[in-house]
């Protein structure tokens, strides 16, 4: 079977062709855990796509919370596209240095939440693209500012109170994309102070079994990811909610069940870091 939504993926030979043209904006969104002590900022000023701007997704968040790289406000997320010279009307590329399964998917599901469907992950990010020898610079991106009209849906994401009601009501399917380890409490989390464990009644689907490890973490193909899906017991025309550690790696599994035709998958934007974060929470091992 093919991809029932394709556009929500480019290749690099699509990128390559299409570089410079007005209609696009290229984003890079990488992010790293604090443990792998890399600096995306930095790492992008030495290298990234020509006419990529940086999408920090610990910027362009929640100020008003501890939680790493929450949401922002519709007017805040609005103001910080303007300023990356990011229009309304623009295709999005997101791309990450990871190859793609983690921020940049994260990256394409906050535009969607922000009403901005006209948005694509560069298969293979940026290993990929240099793989093959592609172009790249260094330093800053001179932008022109562009009209960005964010509106929120929220359908498409989970708070905690959500996730709590959940447990009783079985309104969603709770889907846990950490590792095998992390899910069964047998491998302590990366953050300090977090307990182990999983929401009660969460489905375990590492996000690893949706993409290609071989061959720069690309997805999977549909009927890949079909069969992932399925073997870890979820039932795709259900509602969903994805679920990670901080509400990055639960989005490869809302790209892979959109690819497939199901468009509505939510995340929990709290994930693992609010929830085992908390001692008034249910956890099970």
């Amino acid at each position: 079977m093919d991809y029932v939504h394709p556009e929500a993926l480019v290749t690099t030979d699509w990128l390559a062709d299409n570089l410079g043209a007005s209609d696009i904006s290229i984003i890079d969104a990488s992010f790293h855990l604090p443990a792998a002590q890399r600096n995306p900022q930095a790492e992008f000023g030495a290298t990234h796509i020509p006419g990529a701007v940086f999408f920090d997704i610990n910027d362009i968040a929640d100020d008003d919370t501890d939680l790493p790289h929450m949401l922002p406000s519709p007017e805040k997320f609005s103001s910080r596209m303007r300023k990356l010279g990011i229009g309304s009307e623009q295709h999005i590329i997101c791309y990450d240095t990871n190859g793609g399964p983690m921020a940049a998917m994260r990256a394409w599901w906050t535009f969607r939440i922000f009403g901005h469907d006209r948005v694509s992950v560069l298969s293979g990010g940026l290993p990929k693209w240099q793989n093959e020898d592609r172009p790249t610079e260094s330093g800053e991106t001179l932008v022109t500012e562009k009209h960005f009209f964010a509106k929120f849906d929220p359908t498409l994401v989970r708070s905690l109170d959500q996730m709590l009601s959940n447990i009783d009501s079985g309104a969603d399917q709770a889907v846990d994309a950490r590792s095998t380890g992390r899910y069964n409490g047998t491998e302590p989390e990366p953050r300090a102070g977090i307990r182990s464990g999983h929401i009660p009644g969460a489905i375990s689907l590492p996000f690893q079994k949706l993409v290609d490890t071989e061959n720069f973490l690309v997805m999977r193909s549909a009927d890949e990811l079909k069969a992932a899906i399925e073997e870890a017991g979820i039932d795709p025309e259900k509602p969903l909610v994805s679920s990670c550690g901080s509400g990055v790696t639960a989005a490869p599994l809302v790209l892979a069940l959109y690819l497939l035709g199901h468009t509505r998958a939510a995340i929990y934007d709290g994930s693992w870091t609010e929830w085992g974060g908390r001692d008034d929470t249910p956890i099970d091992v």
